[in-house]
């Protein structure tokens, strides 16, 4: 979508079998760091955005690095704040998660909860715009997370119901795609639920390497950002993530 929009961009990928068209990707962090203006991080939580600023890759300690990091991935809030501390003073931090699924991204229509510096949200916004058709521009640098976290809790939530009602639904003489056709127009609607049949991970079953993985690992990221303890409701969501089975075609 960036590209067909008019920018140019290059990207970097620890995993270098994949094909991605029409984008580049380099092989080398050293490169990819002198290349980029805009650095992107989507990859998958905390550790991984560590290894990518700091460590194994280490675009931040290289002498030629972006001038602005956008943080897409979800995490704690708390860790927005702790990241800032690390990045050199002439680098600019934004938060940025999106929601949408692989489905919206290729779609062009992913929301964007976005936090940081209004300006500097303001110049991306064309950026966020090419990717995305609904932009939150909801403040200080670690409000986008925050509300990220907020959301995913929820979204969590209705992975769950709706695997359990589709399960059960032959049971009362009812199909599932029946169910889910009703439920898009009456008030079991969900995101999930509404976009089944469109969502490329809504049947899996559970794997930490997997996206139910990722929403377990997103619910644990609202739990940390308040920083209490998990409550009976939490830890029960937690286990029915894990308790996940395939969905049958």
């Amino acid at each position: 979508r960036l590209v067909q929009a008019g920018f140019r961009v290059v990207g970097y990928d620890v995993v270098q079998d994949r094909e991605y068209r029409p984008v580049p990707f380099l092989t080398d962090a050293n490169a990819f760091a002198e290349r980029s203006d805009v650095l992107f991080s989507i990859v998958r939580d905390e550790p991984q955005n560590l290894e990518l600023c700091f460590e194994d890759q280490a675009v931040f300690r290289h002498p030629q690095h972006p001038k602005v990091f956008v943080l897409c991935s979800t995490v704690a809030p708390g860790f927005i704040g702790e990241l800032a501390a690390q990045l050199p003073d002439d680098v600019t931090l934004l938060d940025a998660p999106m929601s949408g699924a692989p489905v919206a991204a290729e779609e062009g229509s992913l929301t964007w909860m976005l936090g940081g510096d209004a300006a500097w949200v303001d110049a991306l916004s064309p950026l966020f715009s090419a990717m995305g058709t609904t932009l939150h521009k909801l403040g200080p640098l670690g409000a986008g997370m925050a509300v990220k976290v907020l959301n995913n809790y929820v979204a969590a939530s209705s992975v769950v119901a709706v695997r359990r009602v589709l399960a059960a639904s032959p049971k009362l003489g009812v199909s599932p795609e029946v169910l889910l056709d009703v439920m898009s127009r009456s008030s079991g609607q969900t995101w999930y639920g509404s976009r089944f049949l469109e969502i490329d991970w809504a049947r899996q079953d559970y794997s930490p390497d997997n996206t139910i993985g990722i929403l377990e690992k997103d619910v644990q990221s609202f739990l940390k950002g308040l920083g209490d303890e998990p409550t009976p409701a939490d830890e029960s969501l937690l286990q029915s993530l894990r308790d996940l089975v395939s969905f049958p075609e």
